[in-house]
């Protein structure tokens, strides 16, 4: 499933592609990759698991 994230460039939800979980400095996680219609880096912090 992919991951939807909001694109800045595009001012609008996409769906993620070329995705990774990456944790930050806070230990907590992230979803990072880039939007599929203009190639602008996307980020989404995830909920506490």
């Amino acid at each position: 499933m992919a991951e939807k994230g909001y694109c800045v460039k595009c001012k609008g939800m996409q769906e993620m592609k070329d995705t990774q979980t990456v944790t930050m400095k806070n230990k907590r996680q992230a979803m990072k990759g880039k939007c599929p219609a203009c190639g602008t880096g996307m980020y989404k912090i995830l909920g506490k698991k």
